[in-house]
């Protein structure tokens, strides 16, 4: 599972790059993320950030400040490495969902959990996170996957991990 993942991981990060972002392009992906959310009866905090703002947040039935705390460690570690968060789950194996003492690198702002994606931006490179969190960490991931694929008009199923 680790290494398969971890190869399809790295191919949506080069894949799910957008032409542009503005505002109306994070309401128009957490509106969507929203959506299923609702219909799916998902209990997740969804959380939109350019490095300098936010600009979508929602909180749906079930959700807890403990979901909007976990999605706010997991936009630390999109913007520090500019990875997606369950990428890093994978490559680094620590269960206990920290980062190496040596790093320097608070558990109270930082955690190893999936659903943390970088926005990417055509020739511009990574400017923000999209962040889910209240499901197990692959499904978080996923749901910002399959957002990012609809909005871009790529069929889920090429990007889907296995």
């Amino acid at each position: 599972m680790s290494a398969e993942d971890i190869a399809g991981i790295i191919e949506q990060e080069r894949r799910l790059v957008l032409p542009a972002f503005d505002e109306a392009v994070a309401f128009a992906l957490g509106a969507a993320i929203r959506e299923r959310g609702l219909k799916e009866k998902l209990s997740i905090v969804v959380d939109i950030q350019t490095w300098d703002r936010p600009l979508f947040y929602a909180a749906l039935p079930g959700s807890s400040a403990d979901n909007a705390n976990w999605a706010r460690r997991k936009r630390n570690v999109v913007r520090l490495t500019l990875k997606s968060t369950y990428r890093l789950v994978l490559e680094k194996q620590r269960p206990d969902r920290t980062f190496p003492v040596g790093q320097g690198l608070d558990p109270a702002d930082y955690v190893l959990a999936g659903g943390g994606f970088p926005i990417a931006v055509a020739n511009a490179g990574v400017i923000g996170v999209i962040a889910v969190s209240g499901l197990p960490e692959r499904q978080d991931h996923g749901v910002v996957v399959d957002a990012l694929c609809d909005h871009l008009g790529i069929a889920r199923a090429e990007l889907a991990l296995g």
